[in-house]
């Protein structure tokens, strides 16, 4: 019965608006008992779902505005104020249709992704047949093909064809990105043309697209601390508003002055303000790619003045590649590099994994099975390969392994590290063999990004890395930062990190989610970054990056503030209306149904005012602070 009602709502409040409507035209034609009759039935009609509202909520034991509504509307009905208790209970629920509808429209940005998740897929059986299926029942393994214009079914890599994707979905760029032959492409993403197979490495819920939907609906649902304050507030304040209506009654000894007291005093505006600041702040971010995990992330990244940036991969494209092998022992260059990347194939390390794509592209083979080996955290690795001991990583690590260092050696290595490269030592047998120069690039926004970050009040950028001094001078000083420290371990940034908190900064640690996830996780903000989001950083940070683009942290940082800064907004509009309202009963000047109408419209006030954060951007095309792109190698 109280399910078949609430489905019935809307009809009941345009049933409702029919018999005011009714009872006001007999009324102006001097027909008081038809309009009487009309209005007494409006009322009862419309006052059966706040009166179920009202029960419920007292069998929780809990102080509703319907409590407060059904009060004032019993006692306009005793008092025979029968036009005040239809327009009342009318825009009560006129006003929650229109906070449902509004409150839709904040949580567009799920909707839109839940929209786009695909439901069906291609896939190559066995048999070599063809078949489309329901997206749950594909399977890891499964050779899928997506086709022009078709939607990515699940996560995978390409192992035929080459396409140009949309990859809107994940990352919040609307730019296609070409794909091509071992590439990996994610679920929700779409094929804008071309032709692709590839093979599903993570379908169902485990996909990167069915992740981010959990992530945005648990992050909607979670509180900020305005939230949780408000709710304990109003547990307090709805019984005490009807104590003050009956105080107000005692005083006045005007049962309508009461009533009115008690309807215009309902914290409704106050109550949803800060909800919705929060989900269409949230759901702007899924929009642009970046995932803020709920209302207590988003107040306190508003308050970051303290940014810590890894190089790799964060500042820097993450895409870096091999400028130079430099052999010193007259060793075979191609032999050299066959072994290092074998022993690199046991590293997750960008920059092994570096060498590994660089003897791919020799068409060199790599017996993956035959390495024996061990990562030296932070130094690089120890790996024995066809009966040889290697020993490759930084500095450090030849010192560990008492590998003495020619003077030739030490003086190319310093020489490429001065011109922005990373230098990757590679013993054999306990001798220097060779010298690996590895670069990457500066991301091209990554000026822009850091000048917008300062205006909008990061008081100090720091750089932490493992990467040599010279290398990380360079990036340095080319992005102006305040601070940088490099040849660090994965400890020493975390003591870093833990040291700025302890000076007083609030601090927010951007990295690659995965040799950065202790930094993060210690700081006040973990940020991570990465195109289709790791794992490890979707769990581990509090803001996800979902494109490799510098200017997401920038709108993730404005959007953050202007979330707060609406919350702000709508809870000290809504105290203020209460306030007036309340003045204006006691004054005489506000009555039932015009209080009603007025707390109605603040409610909608606030809903329209939280609801232009869906459209917020960092600013217009025109405001853009235009910086010379850089194109250096770092």
């Amino acid at each position: 019965m109280i399910k078949h009602i609430n489905q019935h709502k809307n009809h009941i409040t345009a049933l409702s608006a029919i018999l005011i409507a009714i009872g006001l035209l007999f009324g102006l034609q001097g027909n008081a008992e038809i309009k009487s009759a009309a209005l007494i039935i409006a009322t009862i009609i419309a006052s059966i779902p706040i009166f179920i509202k009202a029960f419920q909520a007292l069998r929780m034991k809990a102080f509703s505005i319907e409590l407060l509504v059904t009060i004032a509307v019993i006692g306009a009905l005793f008092i025979g104020e029968y036009t005040e208790s239809a327009i009342v209970t009318f825009l009560f629920l006129f006003g929650d249709y229109l906070e449902v509808r509004t409150l839709q429209k904040t949580r567009s940005a799920l909707k839109e992704l839940v929209d786009m998740a695909p439901q069906e897929a291609l896939v190559i059986r066995g048999d070599g047949n063809m078949v489309t299926i329901p997206v749950e029942e594909v399977e890891k393994g499964d050779r899928v093909i997506i086709r022009s214009g078709g939607k990515v079914p699940v996560d995978g890599s390409i192992i035929s064809g080459q396409a140009s994707l949309n990859e809107a979905a994940i990352t919040g760029e609307s730019v296609p990105a070409a794909k091509k032959v071992d590439d990996k492409v994610f679920s929700g993403t779409i094929v804008d043309n071309g032709y692709i197979e590839i093979i599903a490495e993570k379908v169902g819920d485990d996909t990167t697209f069915a992740k981010i939907i959990e992530l945005v609906e648990e992050a909607q649902e979670t509180k900020s601390k305005t939230e949780k304050f408000l709710d304990k507030f109003s547990n307090y304040y709805t019984p005490a508003v009807a104590l003050l209506s009956i105080l107000v009654y005692i005083v006045t000894r005007d049962l309508h002055i009461a009533i009115t007291f008690l309807v215009v005093a309902c914290p409704g505006a106050l109550v949803i303000g800060a909800p919705v600041s929060n989900v269409a702040g949230i759901g702007n971010g899924a929009r642009n790619g970046v995932l803020v995990k709920g209302g207590e992330v988003m107040d306190k990244f508003a308050k970051v003045d303290t940014l810590v940036f890894d190089k790799t991969g964060t500042l820097t494209k993450g895409k870096p590649e091999v400028t130079d092998i430099k052999i010193f022992n007259g060793q075979e260059e191609d032999e050299l590099l066959g072994w290092v990347a074998q022993a690199e194939t046991i590293s997750e390390h960008h920059l092994g994994q570096t060498i590994v794509k660089e003897a791919k592209k020799r068409k060199l083979v790599l017996a993956v099975d035959q390495v024996n080996g061990e990562v030296i955290k932070g130094n690089g690795i120890r790996a024995y390969v066809d009966g040889h001991k290697l020993a490759i990583g930084n500095r450090k690590l030849m010192d560990t392994e008492n590998i003495n260092l020619p003077i030739e050696a030490a003086d190319y290595a310093l020489h490429r590290e001065k011109e922005g490269n990373t230098a990757i030592f590679s013993a054999v047998d306990g001798t220097i063999a060779g010298i690996f120069s590895i670069a990457d690039q500066i991301r091209e926004d990554a000026p822009r990004a850091i000048a917008e970050l300062r205006k909008n009040g990061i008081k100090k950028i720091v750089m932490l890395t493992g990467d040599n001094v010279h290398t990380a001078e360079l990036v340095a000083n080319e992005l102006g930062l305040d601070e940088f420290h490099a040849e660090l371990l994965p400890e020493n940034k975390v003591e870093y990190v833990k040291k700025l908190r302890s000076e007083g900064h609030v601090v927010a640690m951007a990295g690659d989610g995965i040799n950065d996830a202790p930094a993060i996780a210690t700081a006040d903000i973990g940020l991570a970054m990465g195109e289709g989001g790791t794992d490890v950083s979707m769990e581990t940070a509090d803001v996800v990056l979902m494109a490799d683009k510098l200017m997401q942290l920038s709108h993730a940082y404005s959007l953050s503030k202007a979330t707060i800064r609406n919350m702000k907004q709508n809870t000290y509009f809504a105290v203020a209306i209460v306030f007036v309202l309340l003045a204006g009963v006691l004054m005489g000047s506000v009555h039932l149904a015009s209080g009603m109408f007025i707390h109605e419209a603040s409610v909608l006030i606030v809903i329209l005012n939280a609801m232009r954060l869906i459209r917020f951007n960092r600013k217009s095309e025109k405001e853009e602070i235009e910086l010379e792109p850089v194109h250096a190698r770092m």
